[in-house]
Formats: structure tokens, C-alpha cells, sequence
């Protein structure tokens, strides 16, 4: 059986080293090699192992963003008095992946009809893609337009506004999915949503 201290150690390694790498791509987007966007759709445990899977992203970081409040922990955020939804950083390389493909895969792994993702609903869970210039704004409405009117008859709420803050959520959310394979919501919710992803968009996969 494995000694509790040195348990703790490996796990407090691991966190050091994940924001070791949380900072290495933010280098990164600095220098042009990357780009990061933003997108909340329901529980960002399952948002974040959905953009992992796809070629061209390099990390997905979950974190709170849309809300009005300095500084958003996982159990203020839970209260939808902060505002925020948790959200998902998706840093990606524009040469493998556009901005685009990511808004296929946002509207393609979720009901952008719901205000959250079964068993998930409420201020926290909702749909909203954050946008960081004119560009990716026209791709993110262009798409929600289309999609709004052919597949899903108006009933859309999937809001679409400019990003203005990310805060990184707590160490033990990061590849929670990855890292937490038969906790109970990823046996029953996130592998399930992953997997229905995957069967839908097998060209996107890595």
C-alpha cells in the first residue's frame, strides 16, 4: 500500500507541473505559435476532454469566465450569484484547426436549446461562446444564425459575447475526466457525452 505522504507529493507534482505547462502555452499564444478561445457549454469537465480529443488543440484548461465578480471559485460559481459559467480555455494551433472547426465542435457536442446540459442546468451550465475580435464574433453568429434557423427552428439561447476575463478554476478540476475515469459523473455523463462527440465527428478526432 502506498505511503499517504508520498501520494501527496505526487499529486502536489502534478499540479506544479500543470501550471508549469498552463504557462508554457501562454507563451506560446504570446509568440503566435498558438491561439486560445473560449466556449461554456455545460459542465467543463466534459467540454474541456471533448476539445483534448480533437487534432489540433493542445490543452484545454478549465476555469469561470461571463460573470461580474473578482477571483469566481468553483462554490461561488455554483451559487449563479457570481454570474460566471464555468468555461473552458481551448488552446489550439490555427495551422491543424481553425476557429471555426471549434465553433463546430462547440455546437455539435451540446443542446444549445437548454440553459445548461442534462443533468446540469442553471446560471453556471449555460451556453456561450466568448468572442475576442470581429472575426471570430461573425464565425460564432454566422453559425448560430444557420444552425438557428435550418436545424433548430429559433429556439437557440446559446448567448454570444465578448470575452473579457478568464480565471483558471481549481488544480483538481484539470483533466478531471482523464485523471477521475470511474467517478461516477464521468462513468454516466462525461465519457458518455465525449463518446457521442467522437461517433459524430471522427474527422475532427486526434
Amino acid at each position: 500500500m502506498l505511503n499517504k505522504k508520498f501520494v501527496m507529493a505526487l499529486v502536489a507534482m502534478f499540479f506544479v507541473f500543470n501550471s508549469l505547462e498552463a504557462q508554457n502555452y501562454e507563451k506560446k499564444v504570446k509568440k503566435g505559435e498558438l491561439k486560445v478561445a473560449y466556449f461554456a457549454s455545460g459542465c467543463f469537465w466534459c467540454v474541456e476532454a471533448i476539445y483534448e480529443s480533437v487534432r489540433g488543440v493542445e490543452e484545454a484548461v478549465s476555469g469561470y469566465s461571463g460573470g461580474h465578480t473578482k477571483n469566481p471559485t468553483y462554490k461561488s460559481t455554483g451559487t449563479g450569484k457570481t454570474g460566471h459559467a464555468e468555461t473552458v480555455a481551448v488552446y489550439y494551433n490555427p495551422k491543424i484547426v481553425s476557429y471555426e472547426s471549434l465553433v463546430e465542435v462547440y455546437f455539435g457536442s451540446q443542446d444549445p436549446t437548454t440553459f445548461g446540459q442534462n443533468p446540469d442546468f442553471g446560471s453556471p451550465y449555460r451556453s456561450i461562446i466568448f468572442y475576442q475580435n470581429s472575426n471570430e464574433k461573425l464565425i460564432a453568429t454566422t453559425m448560430f444564425d444557420a444552425l438557428n434557423k435550418e436545424v433548430y427552428r429559433n429556439k437557440m439561447i446559446t448567448e454570444i459575447k465578448a470575452f473579457e476575463k478568464f480565471y483558471e478554476a481549481e488544480d483538481y478540476h484539470q483533466d478531471f475526466e482523464k485523471l477521475n475515469p470511474n467517478n461516477g459523473y464521468v462513468r454516466n455523463v462525461s465519457i458518455p457525452r465525449l463518446n457521442r462527440f467522437k461517433k459524430a465527428y471522427p474527422e475532427l478526432l486526434k
